[in-house]
């Protein structure tokens, strides 16, 4: 009787070997998901104009505090210019 046409056996070091490479594969999938929609860019592609949001984006680094706090004081400051303005004109025309 030959070795040949017996099957293998169920479970030993061919099913292992599948199993440990199902988990190296499993977990390099998990290694290349983003951990947040944050750093997937909102869709999930890392390839669109979002990227520019995320924190690996190059470029100047600037807190959302820092850009709020001179978006008003620019406003502010043309409120005001616009006020002087009328105020000046005012005594300009008597």
């Amino acid at each position: 009787m030959s070795t040949a046409n017996v099957p293998a056996a169920p479970g030993g070091a061919r099913s292992a070997v599948r199993r440990r490479a199902t988990q190296q594969h499993q977990q390099n999938v998990a290694n290349q998901r983003p951990s947040s929609t944050r750093a997937a860019g909102a869709g999930g592609s890392s390839s669109t104009m979002l990227k520019l949001y995320t924190d690996e984006a190059a470029g100047l680094i600037v807190d959302p505090m820092i850009v709020m706090v001179l978006s008003i004081g620019f406003i502010l400051s043309v409120v005001a210019l616009h006020i002087i303005a009328k105020i000046t004109n005012k005594f300009i025309s008597n």
